[in-house]
């Protein structure tokens, strides 16, 4: 007998109004700005963070803006998409058109922090660690929104949990693709394009069959991604921070390094979504960056050591 797999069929809309609309992948950022800001303050009320509670959300919020909105969206266009960025510079304000990369938002949201740290005089060692903890909640919100969106899949499989993603279409030949449209069109000739077969699976019952009939079975690659890079990195850190007493930087140097190893496992089972480098993904490739910055910072940490009262208890 065999599995019947779920066809993902979820809106990236919650409220749509024609063309436009609230979408789930806005709402994903926000909620992790505002979660973060509500942990990072918990962590400056007990004592762990320079900053006082009534700064964090300023520092969180211009953050996110020059930090992780800005680094993520120029990342995702120099690490995936140069050539389009470099022959059309404009491309870099259309956002609806997605695009943003967790390595430039990580990178950018760095860049920030020591620019922060400079400007008001505060530790930048300090202010990353605290940062390093909240971070994970905002990637798991990002990945949670990305399998809303049905992007970012994984690869095929058989495993009983698999979905079947029907933007997997956009990988089809020209040939592949106009005998699928064939198909999909003789049900309704509304669906005579990819774009409009995506979007009619959940209103159509008899499009969404026979596209079960017709794609793979993949990974949910974002779930996996979001309970590694999101749920296993956030306890791992927030643990550390609440129960050890560690140098300032230690926890930036674990933030990257960890990161990079989960982001590599994770990239396991996702399709890979650039040309490989060395048999490395994409992903997997600049991870091994984050895991030299990792590195830097425990050095940093050792040899100028900076250590924080203990305030467990408090």
């Amino acid at each position: 007998m065999l599995l019947a797999y779920y066809v993902h069929d979820l809106s990236p809309f919650l409220v749509q109004f024609g063309g436009f609309g609230l979408r789930w992948y806005g709402l994903s950022y926000l909620a992790g700005f505002v979660v973060g800001i509500l942990l990072y303050r918990k962590l400056a009320r007990r004592g762990y963070s320079d900053l006082r509670p009534d700064q964090v959300a300023d520092f969180i919020t211009m953050g996110a803006l020059f930090g992780v909105l800005l680094g993520g969206r120029l990342g995702y266009m120099l690490f995936y998409d140069p050539e389009r960025f470099f022959h059309d510079p404009l491309v870099f304000f259309r956002v609806w058109e997605g695009g943003m990369a967790s390595h430039g938002g990580i990178i950018g949201l760095t860049i920030f922090t020591f620019w922060y740290a400079r400007r008001h005089r505060l530790s930048f060692r300090n202010l990353g660690d605290n940062l390093v903890v909240v971070a994970p909640v905002g990637l798991f919100f990002g990945r949670f929104a990305n399998f809303v969106n049905g992007e970012l899949y994984g690869r095929i499989t058989d495993v009983f949990w698999a979905v079947q993603f029907p933007k997997e279409i956009f990988l089809y030949t020209p040939d592949h693709l106009d005998r699928l449209l064939a198909k999909t069109s003789a049900i309704d000739p509304a669906f005579a394009s990819p774009d409009a077969v995506i979007a009619g699976v959940a209103a159509s019952p008899a499009l969404r069959d026979l596209l079960a009939a017709e794609i793979s079975p993949r990974y949910p690659s974002q779930l996996v991604e979001a309970g590694l890079e999101g749920a296993v990195l956030f306890m791992l850190l927030w643990t550390l921070r609440t129960r050890a007493r560690l140098a300032d930087g230690v926890l930036c140097g674990i933030f990257f390094i960890v990161y990079a190893l989960l982001r590599i496992l994770g990239e396991c089972f996702r399709e890979p979504d650039a040309p490989l480098t060395g048999g490395l993904t994409r992903g997997q490739f600049l991870s091994l960056f984050m895991v030299l910055i990792g590195l830097l910072f425990l050095l940093s940490a050792r040899l100028k050591p900076r250590v924080r009262p203990d305030k467990r208890g408090s």
